[in-house]
């Protein structure tokens, strides 16, 4: 398996099988890097602008194109894409998911700020310049920023005992507890709400 620049096992032997859609693709299929970034690129800026900024990989009628909402593309659908993120020198993708890829746990928020949120930001790979800050070695695998949601629970079990991404897990008990007792406040603080909405009418 990939691991990170630190040693610990990213859970995943392809880190681009489990990666979404370019951050900066636009809903129209264009490429937002060398709009706002083209200084930092100035030739790959050039060749972009002559395409009408057009990603270098995603067509027209793609499932990445216009899909915001999803982290992942159908794998029928994006296979010749998959490989051709590789070969993009600015690809990124970086979760938004609300749901761990292992073990389908989904986020609770709380109102209480101080609180750990359920899911973790989980890298696959990173990009070239992170590799090179957290490791004398350069680095072997993919050199893309590539990111995904994973619950605390499974975020450890990938990097201390070898568990794998693509396992056909279940919650931990323990996760189900902590989105229960989350659930269970949520409840409690909507009651409260409205019962106290309710008397503010009453005496109005």
């Amino acid at each position: 398996m990939e691991q990170t620049p630190l040693g610990t096992s990213v859970g995943v032997d392809d880190p681009y099988a489990f990666a979404g859609r370019c951050d900066f693709v636009t809903d129209d299929g264009r490429c937002r890097f060398a709009i706002e970034h083209a200084t930092s690129d100035r030739a790959f800026a050039r060749e972009r602008r002559r395409e009408d900024y057009a990603c270098p990989v995603v067509e027209e009628g793609s499932s990445y194109r216009g899909n915001r909402a999803s982290d992942r593309a159908s794998s029928t659908d994006r296979g010749a894409e998959t490989d051709s993120w590789r070969e993009c020198s600015h690809y990124r993708s970086r979760t938004h998911g609300r749901q761990c890829v292992r073990c389908g746990l989904e986020e609770r928020r709380t109102t209480d700020d101080g609180e750990r949120p359920l899911l973790d930001e989980h890298h696959l790979s990173y990009a070239e310049s992170e590799s090179a800050l957290a490791s004398s070695s350069p680095s072997l695998g993919a050199s893309h920023e590539i990111t995904v949601s994973l619950c605390r629970w499974c975020h450890a079990k990938v990097h201390n005992s070898w568990a794998r991404i693509g396992d056909d897990a279940s919650p931990d008990p323990e996760a189900i507890a902590a989105r229960e007792g989350r659930r269970s406040r949520e409840r409690a603080e909507t009651a409260f709400e409205t019962a106290a909405k309710r008397r503010e009418d009453t005496e109005e």
